[in-house]
């Protein structure tokens, strides 16, 4: 038997891909800091778990695949609350913004088409990516411009007559860089002028710390263009519920949007019941839960900072920090943290940055940190990364000086 090249050529994830060597350090009996993964750890609101509880149906039937109206309701309410003008009949319920990711790219892309995307970029862009055969085009941006655009001619030069779209996420992951009001008037003059589709991955909304959030559906030049992914996985720290969404203010797009949708039938009834509930939740719930990321940044950024040749700008929103690390490969090092070192008892996990990119050799020296854990936690966490970058470099590898 033979299976597809679709699969044997998919990268792995680099956010999981270093899960069994964590696995065997907890059997050795080593606490484990989990810094490799944007799990938030603040409580879900209470009302979607009594919004299952509540559900009371002799029959768990199918929902319709765009997802129950109610919950369409309750979404477009969101939005027009925010500023971002959808209403019910351009959104779509999704299996999480995995899904909306992927019917984004269904919709716009047939097998060898390409999109650009600023690099670096959440891995599973890639991953999705290459199951499809689709191509993505990275432009790169760099951690000493705290990961911002580069110039509108950098887009430029790498659009062909097979692009398709531009995808960007903003805030950012794994970057938290927000895009300036500037930066964004230069996509969506790009995409306008190259008649691209802009596929808008805006999950991190409620994260922002500097700057003003702007979604690219508050720019009505670009309404018949942009894909809009969305999640509560992140807002609500609900990402085991599985409930994203789709929008798109094209009747167009919407329609084949509806069709890939009827393909894997529908969400599931008891989850959007749950979301649904998540109505009731009160403002001050995002208020206490972006102050509370913000304090975290604040100690992530002061920790690091005073590590030797440890590198990195303090991000502007999301909770994810991108660190260049005095180490030749920072993958071999976030290993040997797992399977060799501890510190009474403890140890970190981290994302290798270079699964977030796609240009060779990029990202090598890079980890991306989550800052998803109580202060208590983070500040023994990045005690711990900074005994070991001294044990490694001294007694491991040759120590690198970063720049």
């Amino acid at each position: 038997m033979k299976l597809s090249q679709r699969v044997l050529t998919m990268p792995e994830s680099s956010i999981r891909k270093l899960t069994p060597l964590a696995d065997e350090a907890k059997k050795a009996g080593r606490r484990i800091y989990h810094l490799n993964i944007g799990q938030p750890d603040l409580p879900t609101p209470k009302s979607f778990f009594a919004g299952i509880n509540n559900f009371r149906e002799e029959v768990l039937s199918y929902c319709p695949s765009p997802g129950l109206p109610k919950l369409l309701e309750v979404f477009s309410a969101y939005y027009q609350h925010r500023g971002i003008p959808l209403t019910p009949r351009e959104l779509l319920v999704t299996n999480g913004g995995s899904e909306a990711l992927l019917f984004s790219f269904m919709a716009v892309c047939d097998h060898g088409d390409e999109i650009l995307v600023p690099e670096p970029f959440y891995t599973s862009y890639s991953l999705t990516a290459s199951a499809l055969g689709i191509k993505l085009c990275p432009v790169p941006t760099f951690v000493e411009d705290g990961f911002h655009l580069p110039e509108r001619g950098e887009f430029v030069k790498r659009i062909t007559p097979r692009t398709r779209a531009l995808l960007v996420t903003n805030p950012g992951n794994p970057t938290g860089t927000v895009y300036t009001q500037e930066e964004m008037k230069m996509l969506a003059g790009l995409v306008q002028d190259f008649d691209l589709f802009l596929i808008a991955d805006e999950v991190y909304r409620e994260f922002v710390y500097e700057g003003e959030y702007k979604s690219f559906l508050e720019f009505p030049s670009l309404w018949e263009r942009v894909l809009l992914v969305d999640s509560i996985s992140k807002r609500f720290s609900a990402c085991g519920a599985r409930i994203g969404s789709l929008a798109c203010k094209n009747p167009k797009v919407m329609r084949q949007l509806y069709k890939l949708a009827e393909t894997r039938l529908a969400v599931a009834m008891v989850e959007q019941m749950g979301a649904i509930a998540l109505a009731e939740t009160p403002a001050e719930y995002f208020r206490e839960a972006n102050l509370e990321y913000k304090r975290r940044r604040d100690v992530s950024i002061a920790k690091l900072q005073s590590i030797p040749g440890v590198y990195c700008r303090r991000p502007e929103g999301a909770f994810y920090i991108l660190a260049r690390l005095p180490v030749v490969d920072a993958e071999e090092f976030a290993a040997w943290l797992l399977r060799d070192f501890n510190l009474d008892g403890a140890s970190v996990m981290l994302a290798p940055a270079n699964g977030f990119y796609l240009t060779p050799e990029r990202g090598r020296d890079e980890v991306r940190i989550a800052y998803v854990l109580r202060e208590e936690d983070l500040a023994n966490a990045f005690t711990i990364l900074g005994e070991g970058l001294r044990v490694y470099n001294s007694t491991v590898a040759s120590p690198v000086v970063s720049s």
